[in-house]
């Protein structure tokens, strides 16, 4: 069975980025990111593909796109989450943005890893509201960084399985 992860950052607002990037450069998040990713196939929306960039190495790069007629080498382009679901059937994934992408699984994850930058960052895109009703926070590592000069914590949350 595929186990979905979101991996996210965002600030104490749940801001995620702005203008299609992001708004802070958190060297100890983007080498988590990495550690945790490779290997495995990553499932984002063609915005965050276009500001990555490039396909990430590594990684099964799927991406989400409504435009029928777009395409990028070393990129697996679907034009839903099912269809991306079908794709990876029976591995493991994790969701890498952007909003919209974060909305439709977070019904579908059983875990979400998130960098909690601890500041009010300017933010025109932001994280679904993490209902505490459906999640339970699981690990958290908090950390200072002296190159942005500002907290953040790695956080893990499980999500709660009902009993009916």
């Amino acid at each position: 069975m595929t186990k979905l992860t979101i991996i996210v950052a965002f600030d104490s607002k749940g801001g995620i980025g702005i203008n299609n990037s992001l708004p802070w450069r958190l060297s100890e998040d983007l080498v988590r990111f990495k550690r945790i990713t490779t290997g495995h196939a990553i499932i984002m929306g063609r915005k965050t593909f276009e500001s990555i960039g490039r396909p990430l190495p590594q990684r099964r790069n799927i991406v989400l796109t409504r435009n029928t007629e777009w395409q990028h080498q070393g990129a697996e382009v679907v034009n839903s989450l099912q269809a991306a679901l079908h794709l990876i059937d029976n591995t493991d994934a994790f969701i890498i943005g952007g909003a919209d992408i974060y909305a439709q699984a977070l019904p579908l994850c059983s875990q979400l890893l998130v960098t909690e930058i601890h500041q009010d960052v300017a933010c025109d895109t932001f994280f679904p509201h993490i209902d505490p009703a459906h999640w339970r926070e699981k690990e958290r590592t908090t950390y200072y960084s002296e190159q942005n000069k500002f907290n953040y914590a790695f956080v893990t949350y499980q999500k709660i399985h009902s009993l009916s």
